[in-house]
């Protein structure tokens, strides 16, 4: 019986992910990527040259965008939901948010001030259960 089993053999396959999610790991906005790159698989060996050294487009669309949604974010220092109530709901190019924080229209003021506050609360319970974690013994990370 043993004689009939096949030893099992070890295969190696590259793993690969969609272009959306490439891009995602990425921080660039899949629409403005080349058309081989939307239309392809990524591996991870790809993916992880793009990032070592990424190529001349990658260069350009992380300096001058279009960015996605969270880089547009994140540049603006508030969250996504921020920019969905300031009404941004599409991609932006370096330049237009540039113009955004120089004209700091009121919404943004207002969400930059939400984003300081949830920060510091945040700091706020961190801090209040590092110091309830001294004082049980309770050594947590």
């Amino acid at each position: 019986m043993l004689d009939t089993l096949v030893p099992m053999t070890s295969h190696k396959t590259a793993q690969t992910m969609k272009p959306a999610t490439a891009a995602k790991k990425l921080g660039v906005y899949l629409e403005a990527t080349p058309a081989e790159f939307q239309e392809g698989v990524v591996s991870r060996t790809e993916l992880n040259t793009l990032q070592a050294d990424p190529p001349e487009w990658l260069q350009e669309l992380r300096r001058n965008g279009p960015h996605p949604r969270p880089v547009v974010a994140a540049k603006l220092g508030i969250s996504i939901s921020g920019l969905a109530r300031g009404g941004i709901t599409e991609a932006l190019t370096t330049e237009q948010i540039d113009a955004l924080k120089t004209e700091a229209p009121e919404w943004l003021r207002q969400e930059r001030a939400t984003q300081a506050e949830v920060r510091k609360e945040a700091v706020r319970i961190k801090e209040k259960s590092a110091a309830r974690d001294d004082r049980s013994g309770d050594p947590r990370s």
